[in-house]
């Protein structure tokens, strides 16, 4: 339930929630804030937007963005994958028919090939595109033009981005995680879409549970919606959100049994950490990258979790909420 990766069954219905401008695009104050500015002044000179990078941890909103400032330029937008780009007639392909002040929006970045990445220095640089034609001593060098157009890029690995391809986008923003009233206003915008009765208690509870991540607020927004028509409610209430929460497992800080059960195996068996990630995953069944750039993040936000070099350690509000006692107080 508080995975903020995307899942298939849910794309249609994030589209179906998707701000069509910045106006109703909720939280990312800053960003938002800067983007008017550089929209307005691209619109005013008559010009493409500059690229642009946005990155930060999944389920933020980055693809909605992408699609927002598409619809602000009035342009038409083309989505791509780093994963799904393999070779450089792929990428060369779509590059070339790209049209006048279209966006390119390139989902997960990072994880295009170092040879792709060359393609795009003197496209994005000089909207020129390099290709080689032939092979052997027939081989020869031709450079074909490109219309003016934007690349928005996205990813959740900012690190993994060589420095050559950071430093060719002119905007550049980080995407942080959401305030409570903020994921509220995120719950009531998509309650009136849905068309469910959504009571502001009832979009507070969902909101605390809901990781920082609008993603999440949306998942768990549905799942509340079932058990409340189910049980015949006329709106959802803060009373009946939380017990739906509660049988969906997610407790007040938005923590599911795989997140308590990673704390709680950390507590009991290695007597609080540290404990090396590879061990730990080990210990509770689970993927070591799943751990790492699904749970972590969030343990290590809220404070229930330090990484240190010798491993993960639960901390001293991870064992309250857990309802262990600190042993530290024991000596």
């Amino acid at each position: 339930m508080i995975d903020s990766v995307s899942r298939d069954d849910e794309r249609a219905f994030e589209t179906t929630l998707r701000p069509r401008t910045l106006a109703e695009y909720v939280g990312q104050g800053q960003v938002k804030a800067n983007l008017e500015v550089f929209l307005a002044a691209a619109r005013m000179r008559r010009e493409p937007l500059d690229h642009v990078l946005l990155y930060g941890p999944p389920g933020l909103g980055k693809t909605t963005l992408a699609h927002v400032i598409a619809a602000e330029m009035r342009a038409p937008i083309r989505v791509a994958s780093g994963p799904s780009i393999e070779k450089t007639g792929d990428l060369a392909a779509i590059l070339t028919n790209l049209e006048e002040g279209e966006i390119l929006f390139l989902d997960e970045i990072h994880r295009l090939g170092a040879t792709l990445e060359e393609i795009l220095y003197p496209a994005m640089e000089d909207r020129v595109l390099d290709l080689v034609v032939g092979s052997g001593p027939a081989a020869r060098t031709v450079r074909l033009d490109l219309p003016r157009f934007t690349i928005i890029g996205a990813t959740t690995r900012f690190g993994l981005l060589s420095p050559p391809l950071r430093d060719r986008f002119g905007i550049v923003h980080r995407l942080g995680y959401y305030e409570t009233d903020e994921l509220a206003s995120v719950a009531l915008r998509s309650a009136g879409i849905l068309g469910v009765a959504l009571e502001a208690g009832g979009a507070a509870e969902i909101a605390r549970r809901s990781r920082g991540t609008p993603r999440i607020t949306n998942r768990l927004l549905r799942r509340v919606r079932d058990f409340v028509q189910v049980e015949g409610h006329s709106s959802i209430a803060a009373g009946a959100a939380a017990a739906a929460l509660e049988r969906l497992q997610v407790d007040r800080f938005g923590l599911d049994e795989i997140d308590r059960r990673l704390l709680g195996t950390i507590v009991d068996k290695f007597d609080g950490g540290p404990v090396g990630l590879a061990t730990l995953a080990a210990a509770v069944g689970e993927d070591r990258g799943t751990l790492e750039e699904i749970y972590e993040p969030y343990l290590l936000q809220i404070g229930f979790l330090d990484r240190t070099s010798r491993g993960r350690r639960a901390t001293r509000r991870a064992r309250e909420h857990l309802g262990r006692q600190d042993r530290t107080r024991l000596f």
